[in-house]
């Protein structure tokens, strides 16, 4: 693992511990308990720094997933973005994959504690991530630690008259360890699905999405959503283990990615639709209104 400084959080009331590394993009890169991984690894945190490869909690900011296109138009004002400059990465079709703040190394650590810590990043202040999301703000995450429930909340705070579109989201890879992945059940809440094509984006058609439980087996999942409720609630649970993935509050689309070849599932809170940012489906902080997202990781 790459020799970056990490911070860890103690569970007060049991030993569970989350570990953050600010200097590589405010990921975080464990939630154990007594050497328990119940996060993804993947590639791990090199991978992560050197090519974007995602691995336990990355945030995707400022927007999550894919653009349908190199450019997105906001008031009539219209942003191009070229990869490999300012943040900007690809997949493998070209499309601007994630956002800009990759294992970005700009975030200070504001505050701390033995169970919580908070960073906090200027955008206003970083000419090379105005050139890709031109919306002065500072963006701050706080993580805390509790209850065996991981809490992120995520505050985009505009500091000019600009309001800042909201599209971003998380990451979060979640596993069972110990137990294959046919066993695993999955629940889900009612919301909308929103089928994708060959690239990876929204045909523009909906269905809708029962939820309930459903033994994942052979399923692979790469799906998004819309008309997440508040409170809803995502997990696996098998041989006598659950995580549930809350999005409590700001988080009114989903994707749910659970690939055949990885014993892990990706239950993602995101503050808008895939391609919102093109699309225009999103809502904005407002000047003077920040807005805070919220989603917690429980182990049970």
């Amino acid at each position: 693992m790459s020799a970056y400084p990490t911070v860890t959080l103690q569970d007060p009331s049991s030993s569970m511990t989350a570990t953050y590394v600010p200097g590589a993009g405010m990921i975080c890169t464990s939630l154990a308990e007594d050497g328990v991984e119940y996060l993804g690894q993947r590639r791990g945190l090199d991978a992560y720094v050197s090519n974007g490869k995602t691995m336990g909690i990355p945030i995707l900011y400022p927007w999550a997933n894919r653009l349908s296109a190199n450019n997105y138009d906001v008031d009539g004002a219209v942003v191009t973005l070229t990869a490999g400059a300012g943040g900007v990465r690809t997949d493998g079709h070209g499309a601007p994959m994630h956002g800009v703040l990759a294992a970005y190394p700009g975030w200070v650590v504001t505050a701390q504690s033995g169970n919580q810590v908070t960073a906090a990043l200027d955008f206003g202040g970083t000419p090379q991530l105005l050139a890709a999301f031109p919306f002065p703000h500072v963006l701050v995450l706080t993580a805390s630690l509790a209850d065996r429930t991981l809490t992120v909340e995520t505050t985009v705070r505009p500091t000019t008259a600009a309001a800042v579109p909201l599209c971003f989201g998380f990451h979060p890879y979640v596993q069972l360890p110990g137990v294959p992945r046919q066993e695993w059940q999955l629940e889900s809440p009612a919301m909308r699905h929103l089928p994708v094509d060959e690239f990876g984006l929204p045909t523009g058609a909906t269905a809708e999405w029962a939820g309930g439980a459903q033994i994942l087996a052979e399923t692979e999942l790469d799906d998004g959503f819309d008309q997440v409720p508040d409170g809803a609630v995502f997990a696996i649970s098998a041989g006598g283990r659950r995580v549930a993935v809350t999005f409590a509050n700001g988080y009114p689309a989903a994707q749910i990615f659970a690939p055949g070849g990885d014993d892990l599932i990706g239950l993602e809170p995101m503050a808008a639709p895939t391609d919102a940012l093109r699309r225009g489906a999103y809502r904005v902080a407002a000047p003077g209104k920040p807005e805070t997202a919220t989603f917690s990781i429980r182990v049970g």
